[in-house]
This record gives structure tokens, sequence and C-alpha cells, in this order.
């Protein structure tokens, strides 16, 4: 069967809604008007999307004092149902099914990273098949499934697939004998809604995520929303102001007590992430989370005066490359080299994301000397003064693991991926094949017992627990009989490195440079704009090849 037929001709047609959001280079709101979505609890009573948080079982949502909450069924049968009190408390139990139900999807890729994903799913669109971008724990990328929604539909893609030698993507099936549903606790009653909204008249609410109610819960601006996701549970979404938003944000990403100019400047990233990144949870019908995985949000309760400020002062402003938001990465240390998009993800290159030396001074000379190769990185990498994240303790790092813990960590990884080596018994050798200009590895051969196993870009930082960045270079450690006992990590930086090094713009700061200073710094040839109807959000280059091509 030929895949670019069998899609009843709605490649064209998807990418046309796909641009569809105003996002997408249609008329942008005043920033006073502009509302996001936020999944505060992606998946709740579910395992979560990262192994080590806690599985939120229990939320309470409670009302300031003075206030109530008004707790709204957004249920089609009792759309009208209102309840007023000052507390709720939400669970989720399990309710069996009439009779067993078939939940299947194609996963046709599964990636560390959103970005990684979404290049992923656009070359899948070029063949024709529709997709969808998902994070039941890694992103991966699904085909669509209210297109691909009979077992015969799924069965002739995959066969179709693997006849055209894609050999990847699978079928990931369950049998459901039960969904779970929400219970309210309401002033002594009980309830089950899966689908509400609650509000109160000042737009504040109070939200404890986790099982210990002694523990503070945190104050959210807007309104909240639960509703269901993806993965037949449920996620409850804060609808809340940009700017509001925004105070959620700065505090926990760049810190309070940060100086005042790179609190503005990470204010003005954080406002251009955030509007960048907008699509990333479609699926869920919400757009951005309140993890690393996006920008950390935790509601209001952490703002300051100092954070209040840079947002005012800021308000509105985004940072641009050709009337485009920029893509808005930013990492905690560099390590002393920003990187390139390409040397963290698969996509095409932001012409203003590319290497730069994280100092106020020039100490080296990248276009003389790369650092793509071991000697370079080594020699580099023994530099520790001058550098504007100079004296951190992540600057400059170096761990050591045993064989056996490497072992378990690769185990670990190749086994969520479903790697076809996953049972090996031993690692045999670690090498690094290949690195990028900035230094970073895009290429590590692993050899175990089994085979050999190719590692890119940061799946490295995914498949080893020692790695904080991929900005390090390794030396074997042999026991008494000239056994390979351990690898000795030694590197610098935490994170992907690529923009804007927040603690890098401690230092600008305290330098004496203001934001434009520092984000020109950290993002060349880009411009900072007040937010207009004329800026696109983002650009998809698939949709707008396609459009070329008519």
């Amino acid at each position: 069967m030929d895949i670019r037929n069998m899609r009843y001709g709605l490649g064209i047609l998807f990418a046309t809604c796909f641009l569809g959001l105003n996002s997408l280079g249609k008329p942008a709101q005043a920033v006073e008007d502009l509302n996001i979505q936020v999944g505060i609890v992606q998946r709740f009573g579910d395992e979560p999307i990262d192994e080590k948080d806690e599985i939120v079982s229990e939320i309470e949502i409670k009302s300031r004092p003075g206030e109530v909450l008004n707790v709204k069924s957004l249920e089609q049968v009792q759309p009208s149902q209102s309840l007023k009190t000052t507390k709720v408390f939400l669970k989720t139990e399990e309710k069996p099914l009439p009779k067993p139900e078939l939940s299947e999807r194609i996963v046709l890729g599964s990636h560390a990273t959103f970005e990684t994903a979404e290049n992923d799913a656009n070359n899948w669109r070029r063949l024709g098949i529709e997709t969808e971008i998902v994070q039941p724990g890694r992103w991966q990328v699904w085909a669509k499934r209210d297109v691909y929604d009979t077992p015969i539909l799924r069965k002739w893609l995959l066969d179709s697939l693997q006849d055209n030698n894609y050999n990847a993507p699978f079928l990931d099936s369950e049998i459901l004998n039960s969904l779970p549903q929400v219970k309210l606790s309401i002033d002594g009653k009980e309830y089950y809604d899966n689908d509400f909204e609650i509000t109160t008249q000042s737009g504040r609410v109070l939200v404890n995520t986790v099982s210990n109610k002694k523990k503070a819960s945190n104050l959210y601006g807007g309104s909240l929303k639960l509703q269901t996701n993806a993965y037949n549970n449920f996620s409850l979404v804060n609808y809340v102001p940009l700017e509001t938003y925004l105070r959620g944000v700065v505090p926990y990403e760049i810190g309070p007590r940060a100086p005042k100019e790179a609190i503005a400047a990470q204010t003005i990233i954080a406002r251009t992430y955030a509007l960048r990144n907008l699509r990333r949870f479609i699926t869920d019908d919400y757009q951005l989370c309140a993890t690393v995985h996006c920008q950390v949000y935790k509601g209001i309760s952490g703002a300051t005066i100092k954070t209040d400020k840079a947002i005012a002062d800021t308000k509105g402003l985004v940072l641009t490359y050709e009337n485009e938001l920029v893509d808005a990465l930013y990492s905690s240390t560099t390590g002393g080299i920003t990187a390139s998009f390409g040397d963290v993800w698969e996509g095409e290159e932001r012409p203003y994301l590319k290497p730069i030396i994280d100092a106020p001074n020039r100490l080296w000379n990248l276009n003389s000397k790369s650092l793509n190769n071991e000697r370079a990185i080594r020699s580099f990498l023994g530099l520790k003064k001058g550098f504007n994240e100079t004296g951190l303790r992540v600057f400059r790092w170096q761990r050591t693991r045993k064989i056996v813990d490497l072992n378990t960590d690769l185990q670990r990884y190749l086994k969520k991926i479903q790697h076809p080596l996953r049972d090996f018994s031993t690692i045999e050798n670690l090498e690094v094949i290949k690195r990028s200009s900035s230094g970073r590895i895009l290429t590590m051969f692993v050899t175990t017992d089994l085979g050999n196993v190719k590692l890119h870009k940061n799946e490295v930082r995914s498949a080893f627990e020692p790695p904080i960045s991929t900005l390090f270079y390794l030396d074997p450690i042999y026991n008494a009989n000239n056994q390979l006992d351990a690898y000795r990590f030694t590197g610098g930086g935490l994170g992907h490195g690529v923009g804007l090094s927040q603690n890098g713009s401690y230092n600008l700061a305290k330098l004496g440079w203001k934001a434009p200073q520092i984000l020109a710094f950290y993002y060349p040839k880009t411009t900072i704009k007040t937010l207009d109807n004329s800026i696109v959000f983002w650009k998809d280059a698939l949709s707008q090849s396609l459009s070329q091509s008519k």
C-alpha cells in the first residue's frame, strides 16, 4: 500500500488547520487580553511523567479567606450544575466498564524532547501521515488517532510502514476493564464529575497537589479546569493571564535574588518562550506544562516585589528574529560555551542559536580552534578563569561511575525505548565518535557484549546518570587486574546549554550590562519588540512549504 495515497488527501488540510491558531501569524491579542492554559497536574491519579515525581492522588482546592469557590460542571448531561463552597477535595476512582475496551495507537517515534519529536512528526507528515505529539513519559509521535480510528486502518498503516522498511513504529495496545473517574468531596457530600471549572471572584485560588495537607498550598491566578487528556485520565489546567503566569515563572527560573537586569532578561525570554510554545500540548487540550519540560511554574505564591517590577517594566516585550518569536531556549549553566540548536535537537538550525564563548572578554577563538575534537575539548575544559560562570560548582564537574552502575543506567534506558539490545549483560567500551564545534557530543558508541549501541546528542544524558550536560570527555579506569572497572566523566555546564545561561546572565548584569545587551549577547541578530499584531508566534516550515508548492 502506498503511504501517500492512503491519507485520503488530508495532508494539506491538516497543515492548513495546524496554522489556524492565532499564534501562527494571525493577529495577536493585546497583551492584557492574552490568556494561556497551563497543566499544573498533568496526570491526576496516574503515574507522573517523570519517574522521580510523586503521584498526585489527591488535590485540595481552597478559596482565600472571605471568598468562595464557584464549582461548575461542564459535562453535557448537567451543564448548569454549580456549587459554591470554600474547599474541594478531588480523588480518582476506577469505574468498571460494562465490557472491555481496546485502547491502541501506533507509536511512530519516541524522543527525549519536544523539539526533536516535533521534527520527527514533520518528517512523517511529509510522507502524508497525520501525526500528534504526546508526552505519556518520553515525548512520542503517534499516528493521529481520530484519522486512524479503526483496527484495520492501523494495521494497514503499520503493514505499509514495515513494507517500506520503517521498522521503528509499533502498535501500543491495552485492554481497558475500567476507567478512572473523579470524585469531588464538597461540604460532606460526594459528586462524580470529570469535566468542571472552578472560579473565584478575585481570580485567585489555592491548590495543594500532594496528599500531605500540612504542606502550604500554592496560590494561582485565573481559574481552574479539570479535563480529560489523551491517556484516559485527567489534567488540572490553570487558565491564567500571560503576565500573571510570568509571576509564577520568573521567581523560580532566575531566582528573586538575581540582579535586576538578569531578571529583566529572563522575563522577556520567559514571555517569549511561553508564546512560542503554545502548541506543545494541543493533543491534551492545553498549551504548557508547569515543569522543566516547559518552564517551572508554581503559581504566584513566590512572586516578589523585585520580580513583579521586572514583569511590569517589560510588559509585552518579546524577543524576535525577522519578526517571528525566537525559540527562546535557555539553561542553567553553559560550561563556558553555548550550544547551537542542532547540537542538542533534530530540526532546522536557528540562526540566532550558535556557539558563543560565555565570557565577557575573548578567551577562545572558535574560528581557529573548534572544540570538535578530543584534544581541544580537554584543553578548553581545563580553563576555569574569566568565564561568566567561573566559580560555580557545575561550571566544571567530574564524576566517576562503576561499569556495573553504567550497565544499570543503560539497561533502564534501552528498555524504555524498546531497543533490541536492551538485554545486554555488560558494557565493554564507551567512545565519543563525533562532536560539534561547541564540543557537545553528537555521537557516542557503546560497545556491549551483544553489540554496539549508538547514542545521539541528548540521548547520552538520558542513557547515563553521570553527565549533566553533553559537554564532557571520558577516561576509562582499570582495576589491579587491568580490567575495565569504571569511567570518569569530566565536563562543564548543567543542561542543554542552548541560548541564555541563567548563571551567566548574573555575571553580565553585575558587570553593568543591561537586559537588551544580555539578550543580544546570547541571541545575536535578534530584536526586542513590543507584542503586536504583526509578530508571528511560530512558523511551521512544513506547512509553509506545502502552501508555497500549490
